[in-house]
């Protein structure tokens, strides 16, 4: 068992201000076998690049600032208590366009490594 606290993932420090950072929170160390999690802090005006996934299903839990997801060519502007669900196959970035940090906690299945970057 793992128990995850907001208030605590709220007072990381981004290490790299100026670059999204990425900690990852529930691990094969957690003796989770099917899943993964991490934190992530996108700062201002930052993004995630547009990719897909073979295999992997997301689901993206906004907790603090807004980001805009875009999947498969259509916006959605997420806020704080927002949750996204993106399915295998679906070409999807991210994008910081405020002033202010973005955090989020995403977890996903399959664990393996599974990023194809879209030019």
């Amino acid at each position: 068992m793992k128990v995850l606290r907001l208030d605590e993932l709220k007072r990381i420090v981004n290490p790299t201000p100026e670059m999204r950072h990425r900690l990852y929170v529930l691990t094969e160390e957690d003796n989770a076998k099917a899943l993964a999690g991490h934190l992530s802090i996108l700062p201002p005006g930052g993004d995630v690049p547009n990719h897909y996934h073979e295999k992997r299903e997301s689901l993206i839990f906004l907790f603090d600032g807004e980001i805009v997801e875009i999947i498969d060519g259509k916006e959605f502007a997420l806020q704080a208590g927002d949750a996204v669900f993106i399915a295998a196959g679906e070409r999807h970035r991210m994008e910081n366009r405020t002033t202010r940090e973005a955090r989020y906690i995403e977890f996903f299945s399959p664990i393996a490594k599974d990023f194809i970057t879209v030019t």
